[in-house]
């Protein structure tokens, strides 16, 4: 931990003996609750909800609602809570981070917070790594909010909409990050206020904090649509780009990740392409194309970055070595990897909907989290998340054995020795977990231990659907399990095996299907059900193995966890310690590393090669470890430059990002505002107004002659809103003042729109005009990320130049957002302007026609008005338009004479009654009235 974070956390003994003190007060309450019968004890949710909607605080009811849930959870699921989870779940209630060892009962944590912060009727959402730990931990932990009268929902990948809704209108709803953050961006691009499942962000319980919140920050969530590049464009770049030689056709710096092509490495790749100048394109695609197939070809490597399965190109975690299904690299690096590779390349995607996992946690009122590795990242949680991590003592003392580091000097002798460690402790019974950072060291270590005939298991994200049964078996007797980064957190590892999990196996061996629910109908071709019966025999027979097994792993001495490599962060580390010594079993951990690896070799470097230049001098043999205090002050040293590299890293995406979420929420805002019912024909005159003003000031200047003016430009603009060619400015008395070019063409625009609304009625009037406005801001918002996403690419370039990337990209983001919104008022405008009223075609029986329907459409009433004046959105309404058949509008009443726009009716108390619109307003601003105090009265 960090100095700064030593302080931070000094005072955090004095608040875990606060929660002591609370323990103490649940423990009296304990016996009351005992004496309780179960209809009883259901009723206490009800009569805590009385209390809450009478006005009394949670932190009140928190003594007497945890000694309920503690009572619930031993009747329903047979575990009660110890006084350290008790503690977690207090800490979890405060908003902040329970750091609490592997085996500490996370899971059974998250019902405390969860249950008193539901009481409310306020959402509580339990937030997991994968589906399978939600469905798991729903399942399983659902048993203790129902017996209390609470409900608990489900959020699963590819869950249809009418089953999203109702998980998520539960007391407590259960989920993935992904899917939660997902859900809320697919919410903000409904078109009906129905069809949004989420119901706000009051209370979440993010389990696995830092793999979520750390881990995957740097990854924003992006919803995207199909874009249009050309595939042979990537397939002939990475043509292009094979073959070339480092330092002298390109300059590559593997820590930071970057690429550049040398000047000759430049005019190789230009001959290859057939193309002069690569830079000299003005759509800026071309340099993208390259960096992208450098990237691809240099810098990510198949079977550590991504896998190829099926044809397809998969995502790799990092940190967890799972498939990041259905994710893909932005920017066209997916595309360029997928034509390196030689696997069909899927056409780009325009980005839709995108919001950052900080981001989107930031939502939450209240925000908490639980691991068994946070501490080091102390200060990021703190910075970023506001959330302090509190550590809670274990239940019983850790015992476990942690050993020194063995460092050999080459990796082929390193791995000899993990292998002959693991023949070691196998052969003594001794079940071994071993921890490697990539793909491609399990998969060696797999075959060294194959040719010593070590039966074992290899989790990686090749077959990662398989990685919560395997890790759960990792503690039997002799058990040898390959794991890369430590995939299957949240799985307990129990000594001597887990009988739950054992008892599936027996069943499935025995010819039934352990999914299925007893009595369930048999799928075609598939096993049936297991009996209630056949389920307690399973379970016993399996109880009876794990227990034997049990005593006999603890006299070999407990789980041993094996590290092939230090990993960049520390906290990846420890979670391969915490996986040995739960619950105060005995265990051991080593780590095996070599002068070799890359977190040597790339950050500690000059070090290593004084070591290695050292052990040649000795002559000491590559299968003689050795242990100096100068190769562990270095691996400190390294993880802490990677850890300092990637919080910048992930503070940088953050800064961004804030830029665009503060204009998100302006525009989920106003979509939102629009399901919910606003009233857009309410904001047509100031529309109108602000529009025309703008081309008048830009055409008409006020200082300047009217014989100079550029009224042409007002007459055809004016044409293209209203699609009609009959109004001139030359024809109005304006004597050389723009605010009467401005007042006269605002009262044609709102005259035009009057003269729809009579037709239309004011209902359908009112609901066309949220359907066009919700499309067209989907419309031009998608049009602002994809700008947003070039001007971040090249950004970083200004630097160059003296100027901060941040403050450019938050003044350009500022004025394109600007220009966006301005954009899409006067979009709405137009669209509604040239909405034409047509008559339905006659229907084939004469009896059923009705000459007072009407049916709208976009087409330009004027074939001088080519399409092309239309914006993208009028497009795209069309399109719509046609697609989905014209609507039929109600019946319309007589037309009525075009309303003037509503006028200020002065009033003699008013202390501006007198004051004229294009007077200085009287409050000293020196802004015309009628755009300071008189700006809403006109």
């Amino acid at each position: 931990m960090g100095f700064f974070s030593k302080i931070l956390t000094a005072g955090e003994g004095k608040q875990v003996k606060k929660y002591r003190a609370v323990v103490d007060r649940i423990n009296d309450i304990e016996p009351q609750m005992k004496e309780r019968s179960d209809a009883e004890l259901r009723a206490l949710t009800g009569a805590y909800r009385t209390r809450i909607d009478n006005g009394e605080k949670l932190d009140k009811l928190l003594p007497e609602a945890f000694a309920t849930v503690r009572e619930a959870s031993r009747r329903s699921i047979g575990l009660r809570h110890f006084d350290v989870q008790l503690i977690g779940g207090m800490t979890l209630h405060d908003g902040q981070i329970a750091e609490m060892k592997t085996g500490e009962g996370k899971t059974l944590v998250s019902t405390l917070a969860g249950y008193l912060n539901a009481l409310g009727g306020d959402n509580v959402h339990i937030v997991t790594v994968n589906d399978y730990l939600a469905k798991r931990d729903s399942e399983w932990m659902a048993n203790v909010y129902r017996f209390l009268g609470m409900n608990v929902g489900l959020i699963q990948n590819g869950m249809r909409l009418e089953d999203k809704v109702p998980a998520y209108r539960a007391d407590v709803t259960y989920g993935t990050n992904s899917e939660f953050g997902f859900d809320y961006l697919r919410d903000n691009m409904v078109t009906r206020a129905d069809r949004r499942v989420q119901r706000g962000h009051h209370f979440a319980v993010v389990d696995e904090v830092d793999s979520i919140l750390i881990d995957e920050a740097r990854t924003p969530l992006i919803i995207s649509g199909p874009g249009s590049r050309a595939a042979d464009t990537y397939k002939s770049f990475a043509r292009a780009c094979r073959g070339l030689v480092r330092d002298v056709d390109f300059e590559m710096d593997e820590a930071k990740r970057t690429i550049m092509a040398t000047e000759s490495g430049l005019v190789k790749i230009e001959n290859r392409l057939g193309v002069e100048d690569l830079f000299n394109d003005p759509t800026g695609q071309m340099p993208n194309h390259l960096q992208q197939a450098l990237k691809a070809e240099y810098l990510f490597h198949r079977d550590k970055d991504y896998v190829v399965a099926n044809g397809e190109v998969k995502i790799v975690d990092e940190f967890t070595g799972r498939i990041m299904e259905g994710r893909r690299w932005s920017e066209g690096l997916h595309q360029a990897i997928e034509a390196k590779e030689g696997v069909l390349v899927k056409e780009e995607n325009q980005t839709l909907a995108t919001i950052t996992l900080q981001n989107y946690f930031r939502l939450y009122d209240k925000l908490s989290g639980m691991t068994g590795t946070a501490m080091t990242e102390d200060a990021e949680f703190r910075e970023i998340y506001k959330l302090p991590v509190v550590a809670i003592p274990p239940n019983k003392p850790v015992i476990r054995k942690d050993e020194d580091d063995l460092v050999y000097r080459t990796i082929d002798a390193k791995f000899n020795a993990v292998a002959d460690e693991v023949a070691a402790r196998h052969a003594a019974g001794q079940p071994c977990l071993i921890g490697t950072v990539s793909i491609e060291s399990s998969e060696r270590l797999s075959r060294l231990l194959d040719k010593r005939g070590i039966e074992h298991e290899t989790l990686n994200a090749k077959n990662h659907e398989r990685e919560a049964h395997i890790v759960a078996q990792a503690g039997r007797l002799g058990a040898v399990t390959i794991a890369t980064n430590m995939a299957g957190r949240g799985t307990d590892i129990l000594l001597g095996g887990n009988p739950e999990v054992l008892a599936e196996d027996v069943l499935r061996d025995e010819g039934f299907d352990p999914d299925l629910p007893a009595g369930a109908e048999v799928p075609e071709g598939g096993l049936p059900a297991p009996s209630d019966n056949d389920r307690a025999a399973a379970l016993a027979k399996t109880r009876a193995i794990t227990s034997d097994e049990h005593d006999k792993v603890v006299a070999a001495g407990g789980l041993c966890v094996i590290g092939t490599e230090r990993h960049e962060s520390r906290r990846i580390d420890n979670q391969l310690r915490g996986r040995s010594g739960r619950q105060g079993d005995p265990g051991a951990t080593q780590f095996y590393l070599s002068l070799e690896d890359d977190l040597m070799r790339l950050f500690a470097g000059d070090r290593m090669d004084k070591v290695s230049a050292a052990m040649e001098r000795t002559n000491l043999p590559d299968d003689m470890p050795i242990q100096a205090s100068i190769v562990t002050k270095a691996i400190e040293g390294a993880q802490r430059q990677v850890e300092q590299m990637n919080f910048a890293a992930r503070k940088n995406v953050l800064e961004y990002d804030d830029v665009m979420n503060l204009q998100r929420a302006a525009i989920y805002g106003e979509r939102n505002a629009l399901l919910d019912g606003k009233d857009m024909s309410e904001r047509v005159p100031e529309i109108a107004h602000d529009c025309v003003e703008a081309v008048v000031e830009e055409n008409c200047p006020e200082r300047v002659p009217s014989d100079d003016w550029d009224m042409a430009a007002v007459d055809r603009w004016i044409a293209q809103m209203d699609g009609r060619t009959d109004f001139k400015i030359e024809d109005i008395d304006h004597e050389d003042d723009p605010e009467v070019v401005i007042e006269e063409t605002t009262d044609r625009l709102l005259s035009v729109y009057e003269e729809k609304r009579a037709l239309l009625g004011d209902d359908l009037m009112r609901n066309l005009e949220a359907q066009v406005m919700l499309r067209i801001i989907d419309t031009r918002w998608m049009e602002h990320l994809s700008n947003m996403d070039y001007l971040r690419t090249g950004i970083g370039l200004r630097a160059f130049g003296q100027r901060d990337p941040l403050v450019e990209y938050k003044t350009e983001a500022h004025r394109a957002f600007g220009e966006m919104t301005a954009g899409m008022y006067e979009s709405f405008l137009q669209t509604m302007l040239r909405l034409q009223i047509a008559k339905k075609a006659e229907p084939a029986m004469p009896e059923e026609r009705d000459p007072t329907e009407h049916r709208m459409n976009y087409s330009s009433p004027e074939k001088t008005l080519d399409d092309s004046s239309l914006s993208t959105a009028e497009r795209m309404q069309s399109a719509a338009r046609q697609a989905q058949g014209a609507p039929v509008a109600q019946p319309a009443p007589a037309p009525a004479q075009p309303k003037k726009p509503a006028t200020y009716v002065k009033d003699k108390n008013d202390p501006y009654a007198n004051v004229g619109r294009n007077d200085p307003c009287p409050c000293g601003s020196g802004k015309k009235f009628k755009k300071c105090h008189g700006r809403n009265r006109f």
